[in-house]
């Protein structure tokens, strides 16, 4: 089934990109809206639904609903702000628009 979940720290087609690269190798069907910071996936189960925020994590973009401390705010906006940097050099490179 497709769910949306709503993700902080999207801010533009380098996270989008980076965040579809990621979550492709593991799920079907992602989409990512920069516009309303929503990342969409098939998901079939809560093991399937912790692994994507797990990534989502690692990546810098939490979940809305996650409780972030100011310290691990900034932490995840950081690694944020480098998978951007990633995925805007990866579009670059695929000729892509941000």
């Amino acid at each position: 089934m497709k769910r949306e979940y709503e993700v902080l720290n999207i801010k533009c087609g380098g996270c989008a990109g980076t965040i579809t690269r990621k979550l492709s190798e593991q799920f079907e069907g992602v989409e990512v809206d920069v516009g309303k910071g929503v990342v969409a996936a098939e998901i079939t189960g809560e093991e399937r639904e912790a692994e994507l925020r797990r990534i989502l994590r690692g990546l810098g973009y939490p979940m809305a609903d996650e409780k972030v401390g100011f310290v691990e705010g900034n932490v995840l906006k950081a690694k944020s702000f480098v998978s951007c940097a990633v995925g805007r050099v990866d579009n670059a490179k695929e000729g892509k628009e941000e």
